[in-house]
C-alpha cells in the first residue's frame, strides 16, 4: 500500500469523523445560539421561495440515494431479484434528476445571495467557503452520475461502497477504493472536506429539530387597548 492511498483512504476518513464529532460538541457547547441558518428571508423572499424548497427536497433524495447506494451490498439486491443493471439504471436516472435539482437550487441560492444587496452583505467568509465546497461536491457528484451512463465493469458498488462500509467497521478496503474511477475518488475527497466543514458552518442546522415547540406552553396574544 502506497502512503498517499493510506493517507487518503485510511487516515483521512477517521480524521474527518473525529473533527465532525468534536466540532459538533464544540459548537453545541460554545456556540449554541449560533446553531442556526441565519435566515435572510426578511431581505428577499421571492426567489427564496423557489430556490430553497428545490434545493432541500432534491438534496434529501440525494442523501437517501447515497445512503442506500453505499450501505446496501450487491448481494442484498441480488437476493430480492433486482439485477445490478436494473439497480444501476434506476440509480442513474433518479440520482441524476436529484443531483441536477440540487445543483439548480444551489445555483439559484448563490445567485440570490450575490445579487441581493442586503443578503450579500450578510454573507460571511465562512458562508462563501461552505458554498464553494458544497458546489464542488454537487458538481463532482453530477459528473460521476453522467459518467455512469458509460458502460464499465467497475462501479461504485464494488469500489467506493465496500470501502465506505469498511470504514464504519474499522476495516477500510483500500484495494477496492484503489480501483475506483478518478471521478469517484475526487467526489469522495470533496465529500470528506464538506463533512469536516459541516459543524462549523450554517449546514449544522440540518441536525436541528424544533422538538421544544411540542412541549412549550401556549403563547397568549392580546390586542392593545386604545
Amino acid at each position: 500500500m502506497r502512503w498517499p492511498e493510506h493517507l487518503l483512504w485510511v487516515v483521512a476518513p477517521y480524521v474527518t469523523l473525529v473533527v465532525f464529532a468534536g466540532g459538533l460538541i464544540w459548537r453545541y457547547r460554545y456556540d449554541r445560539f449560533g446553531w442556526t441558518t441565519r435566515s435572510s428571508q426578511l431581505h428577499e423572499s421571492r426567489l427564496l421561495r423557489v430556490a430553497s424548497p428545490l434545493f432541500h427536497y432534491a438534496l434529501l433524495f440525494v442523501i437517501v440515494g447515497h445512503i442506500t447506494g453505499l450501505l446496501i451490498p450487491v448481494s442484498w439486491t441480488d437476493a430480492i431479484g433486482v439485477s445490478n443493471d436494473a439497480y444501476h439504471m434506476n440509480a442513474l436516472v433518479w440520482g441524476g434528476l436529484a443531483g441536477l435539482g440540487t445543483l439548480l437550487g444551489l445555483v439559484l441560492l448563490i445567485y440570490r445571495r450575490r445579487t441581493s444587496g442586503p443578503v450579500f452583505m450578510a454573507t460571511t467568509a465562512n458562508d462563501k467557503t461552505m458554498y464553494a465546497v458544497l458546489a464542488a461536491s454537487i458538481v463532482a457528484g453530477v459528473a460521476t452520475t453522467v459518467a455512469g451512463f458509460v458502460p464499465t465493469e467497475v462501479s461504485y458498488r464494488t469500489t467506493v461502497a465496500p470501502w465506505f462500509r469498511g470504514v464504519l467497521i474499522l476495516q477500510p478496503d483500500v484495494m477496492a477504493m484503489g480501483q475506483a474511477n478518478i471521478l469517484y475518488k475526487v467526489h469522495t475527497v470533496i465529500g470528506m472536506a464538506l463533512v469536516v466543514l459541516f459543524p462549523f458552518s450554517r449546514l449544522v442546522h440540518a441536525l436541528s429539530a424544533p422538538l421544544g415547540y411540542l412541549f412549550r406552553p401556549y403563547i397568549v396574544y392580546r390586542s392593545r387597548v386604545r
